[in-house]
C-alpha cells in the first residue's frame, strides 16, 4: 500500500454503472460486451478501472499488475508522504541550485504553474508549508490555529515566483533553499491521465479510470451508452447523489470542504488553505465539480475554484472556457451555478 497525498476528495465522484434499456428486434441481439473491473490502493486512496477488452488486450491480472507499477511510479515521484520520492528530495534540498528532474514532474510542474496563473494564484504548488501548518499535510498534530507568526513566516516561503523550471536543462530551482512543493491538488490527476493513457495504449477505446474521485472516461460503457457519473452531496453526515451526468471523452473533478476539517470553539477550518492569507478558506462553497480534457488540469482546477469561491471563480471560469457546477450553501439551503457547456452534460437529478 503506498502511502501519498491524501485529500477529501476520494468519495465525491462515484461512477454508477446502470444498465441501459433493452431494445426489442426480429432477430436476439448481440450480447453486451463484458466490461471488466479492477481496483487498488494508491496515494493514501482507491482507484478503480472499468474497460471493454478488444481481442488481444492482455489479461485482467496483467494489467492491474501494469496499473500498480505506473502508479506506483507516480506515487514515488510526486508524493510528499514518500521521504524518498523525488520530490520529496527536492523539497529537503537547502540549495537554490539547478536540480535534474524527470520528465513526468516537469511535465506537472509545468502545468501546475500554469493553472496557477490562470487563477489569479488561487491554485498555489508552493503552498505546502501553510498546509503542513494547519496540519492537513504529512507533519500530523492535534487541531489548532497557528499563530499568526507562524502564518506570517509560512507564506514568505510560498507564491509562484519561488519556482522556476528549465524544459532545455530538463532541470528545476527554487529560489529559497525551504520552499514545499505540495503537488496533493494535481497528482492524482495526472496518475488518472497516465492509466488512460496506459488503456489507449493497448488499443482498448471504452474504458473510465478514477483515483480517489478524479475520473476520465473514454468512448462508451457496455450497451454502448455514456458513462454515468454520480456527484455527491455535499454532506458531511451522509452519502447520496446531488446529480448525475452522462459522460464520454472527458475527464472530471470534484473538490469540497465538507469532509476533510476540523472545529474549534463551533468554528470550522478547512484542508483548502488561501495562499493570500495563508487561513482555510472561508467562502459558501461547499462543492465545486469541474470537466476538462484531462483529469490533471480538472484537478488543479477544482482547487483554484474552490479558494476563489463561487463569485470569482464564476468570473475565471467563463473567461477559461471551463464547464463548471458550483454548489453554494447558505443557511442551510444548497444553491447551484453552472457555468458554460457544463449542463449539457448532466443526465438527470436523482432524489
Amino acid at each position: 500500500m503506498l502511502p501519498s497525498i491524501p485529500r477529501p476528495r476520494a468519495l465525491m465522484a462515484l461512477a454508477v454503472l446502470l444498465a441501459a434499456g433493452t431494445g426489442f428486434g426480429l432477430l436476439r441481439p448481440e450480447p453486451p460486451v463484458a466490461e471488466f473491473h479492477f481496483s487498488g490502493r494508491t496515494m493514501g486512496t482507491m482507484y478503480n478501472v472499468k474497460y471493454r477488452p478488444i481481442q488481444g488486450t492482455p489479461s485482467l491480472k496483467a494489467m492491474q499488475i501494469e496499473v500498480d507499477a505506473l502508479l506506483a511510479e507516480v506515487n514515488h515521484t510526486m508524493s510528499t508522504y514518500d521521504p524518498e520520492s523525488e520530490l520529496s528530495r527536492f523539497n529537503r534540498l537547502r540549495t537554490t541550485d539547478w536540480v535534474p528532474a524527470s520528465a513526468s514532474l516537469l511535465a506537472v510542474l509545468k502545468a501546475a504553474l500554469e493553472i496557477g496563473a490562470q487563477s489569479e494564484g488561487a491554485f498555489d504548488i508552493t503552498v505546502g508549508p501553510l498546509v503542513n501548518l494547519w496540519g492537513f499535510g504529512p507533519e500530523v498534530h492535534p487541531d489548532r490555529i497557528p499563530l499568526e507568526s507562524d502564518i506570517a513566516a509560512a507564506r514568505t516561503r510560498s507564491g509562484l515566483d519561488k519556482i522556476t523550471l528549465s524544459e532545455t536543462q530538463r532541470a528545476m530551482r527554487k529560489h529559497r533553499p525551504d520552499v514545499f512543493l505540495d503537488l496533493s491538488g494535481i497528482a492524482k490527476g495526472y496518475g488518472v491521465d497516465r492509466v488512460a493513457e496506459l488503456m489507449t495504449a493497448h488499443g482498448i477505446e471504452h474504458y473510465m479510470v478514477e483515483i480517489g474521485g478524479e475520473i476520465r472516461v473514454r468512448g462508451l460503457k457496455e450497451r454502448d451508452t455514456p458513462w454515468r457519473i454520480a456527484i455527491e452531496k455535499p454532506l458531511s453526515g451522509e452519502r447520496s447523489v446531488h446529480t448525475m451526468l452522462a459522460l464520454s471523452d472527458v475527464a472530471l473533478a470534484t473538490s469540497g470542504n465538507y469532509r476533510n476539517f476540523f472545529e474549534i470553539a463551533g468554528r470550522r477550518y478547512s484542508h483548502t488553505i488561501d495562499p493570500t492569507t495563508g487561513w482555510p478558506v472561508e467562502n459558501h462553497l461547499v462543492s465545486v465539480t469541474v470537466l476538462a480534457e484531462t483529469s490533471m488540469r480538472a484537478d488543479a482546477w477544482a482547487t483554484a475554484f474552490q479558494v476563489l469561491g463561487p463569485e470569482r471563480g464564476m468570473a475565471i471560469a467563463e473567461r477559461v472556457n471551463l464547464p463548471v457546477l458550483f454548489v453554494i450553501e447558505r443557511d442551510g439551503q444548497f444553491e447551484e451555478r453552472a457555468c458554460c457547456a457544463f449542463q449539457r452534460y448532466r443526465k438527470q437529478e436523482l432524489s
